[in-house]
């Protein structure tokens, strides 16, 4: 079944969670203003689904059962579903900034694929109870939190190292009906307003570590779970022009002697694996924060050109500031290029599973992770330095103030004051706020900080096939060298999969410029909008 944003609010008021916000016990999480508009960004991702127009993308049908599915519930069998992955959530973050909701996909996808391999390695029977879970999952259009990030503690020791093993969730009793886990979880992306939390490692670990590798799905307000979250966004401040309306809440979660039982346990020890799964949810995950930031960055280029003519200036004809909007275009479009690649040229599992090809990937999240403050940087020059002395929304209704400032604030003497404020609020708010600030933490550091980036590409680059281009160019015979560790690493056929033909890609849905065109809402038609892929 596919919910809509109000289903879903109503659906989590089955649950029960034991969350803390500024000190104090939320008795209701979807009546809590606090944490309202995180509700909303991810309520978006279900009225999307709804949306006749958006269904191509925003839906898909599964294959183990037929059935159509939210996007984010999706199992990828193609580089067409990454596609459509990679531009649904730039299509939602458009709207509400942060979703939140595609982490889900990106476990669901990393957990099918590694339980496939650890029942291949082990002879477990991991990757059937994973099936049925998401059965479960998708009968009921479930939003998924993602656990994975631990307290790590000190982090120049591992985890069975740790003077407090807490700071790491691990198993702590073996039963003969599941598993008891302790520990906590410190960067839980909108855990208050899930169903569900997927468990993971966030590392690689060793035989010591074992009790630490561990993975299971938990309801929200299991005994023992207690969630301590930071409100969403800016609910209730009259200048919050975005994220007054859409925000995203965060949580650390304790697991106090949690009791999972078997079926929802797909690792338990096996601690070899614990690092393949993680890279693999990295590998997901990255893909998806390209989107993310691609929308986000959607909403700089839309308001810097905005705050441009409400200031008076041609684009075409201010050459710097052309200059300037050309270069956040191209830092946006250029990480989301990295995107297209990874799903073009995406990696078939063993499993059926299709993930993004992981070079790609990392390079995307990287220039994105590193050049978010550029794009801050690049908005704040085009819109002038109005957001420095913004007189605050009260102003506007101060009998005192109101008529002088909507006088000598104005800009273009057709472009009312009230909107020239609008859109400077709105772009004080995305990129000179609280909010401002939290986006650009959240892309320097979600899906893993800049050094787990550059190990991936180092980790999956040819570099020999390279080494092997420069060697062959001078007739040197030392290829073949055994000691020669740079050349060790080798693909064939990296330069695509098949040897030099761009691979096939099934039928992609609509493109987002064929659906941009008509706008989110289908209301009519919109010149100014990229091409799709």
């Amino acid at each position: 079944m596919l919910m809509s944003a109000a289903e879903y609010r109503e659906s989590l008021r089955q649950y029960k969670p034991r969350v803390f916000i500024n000190g104090r016990r939320v008795e209701s999480v979807p009546d809590e203003p606090l944490l309202m508009p995180a509700l909303n960004a991810i309520g978006v991702t279900y009225d999307f689904a709804l949306r006749k127009q958006l269904q191509p993308v925003m839906t898909a049908q599964q294959a183990l059962t037929g059935c159509t599915v939210n996007r984010f519930l999706h199992i990828n069998r193609c580089g067409a579903d990454l596609l459509n992955k990679l531009e649904a959530v730039r299509l939602v973050c458009q709207e509400s900034g942060c979703a939140q909701r595609y982490l889900t996909q990106d476990a669901l996808n990393a957990i099918f694929q590694a339980t496939y391999r650890i029942d291949a390695d082990r002879g477990t029977e991991y990757h059937p109870r994973l099936i049925e879970y998401l059965r479960f999952v998708e009968q009921r259009d479930l939003t998924c939190a993602v656990a994975m990030t631990d307290g790590k503690g000190d982090r120049s020791l591992r985890p069975h190292q740790q003077p407090v093993p807490q700071s790491y969730v691990r198993i702590v009793e073996r039963r003969a009906d599941g598993i008891v886990i302790q520990g906590v979880k410190a960067i839980v992306t909108g855990a208050p307003l899930a169903h569900e939390l997927l468990v993971m490692p966030c590392r690689s670990m060793t035989d010591r570590d074992a009790d630490f590798a561990v993975c299971c799905a938990v309801p929200v307000d299991a005994e023992g779970v207690t969630m301590v979250a930071r409100p969403a966004g800016r609910p209730g401040e009259a200048a919050a022009k975005f994220s007054g309306r859409y925000g995203q809440t965060t949580a650390v979660v304790h697991f106090d002697r949690v009791r999972v039982p078997w079926e929802r346990v797909f690792l338990a020890g096996e601690w070899e694996h614990s690092g393949y799964l993680t890279r693999t949810y990295a590998t997901h995950h990255r893909l998806s924060c390209i989107g993310a930031r691609a929308g986000f960055g959607d909403l700089l280029i839309g308001a810097g050109a905005l705050m441009c003519e409400a200031n008076g200036l041609d684009l075409e004809r201010t050459h710097h500031l052309r200059e300037a909007m050309v270069e956040l275009i191209k830092i946006v479009e250029g990480f989301f290029a990295c995107g297209v690649a990874a799903s073009v040229y995406g990696l078939q599992h063993a499993c059926g599973a299709f993930e993004p090809e992981p070079v790609f990937a990392n390079i995307g999240k990287l220039l994105l992770s590193t050049q978010i403050y550029d794009m801050h940087r690049l908005a704040h020059y085009v819109s002038g330095g109005l957001v420095v002395a913004l007189p605050g929304p009260e102003e506007d209704h101060n009998p005192h103030t109101a008529a002088t400032l909507a006088e000598v604030l104005r800009g273009r003497p057709d472009i009312p004051y009230e909107r020239r404020m609008e859109v400077a609020r709105l772009l004080e708010d995305l990129t000179a706020s609280y909010t401002g600030g939290w986006y650009s933490v959240i892309s320097l550091h979600g899906g893993g900080s800049p050094e787990a980036m550059k190990m991936e590409i180092f980790r999956h680059y040819p570099l020999g096939n390279k080494v092997d281009l420069v060697e062959r160019l001078l007739e040197r015979q030392v290829l073949a060298s055994p000691e020669r560790t740079i050349t060790r690493n080798r693909q064939p056929g990296r330069c695509c999969l098949t040897g030099c033909l761009v691979p096939e890609v099934a039928a992609v849905a609509p493109t987002l410029a064929e659906r941009t065109r008509a706008g989110v809402g289908g209301d009519g038609p919109r010149e100014d909008r990229r091409k799709g892929v």
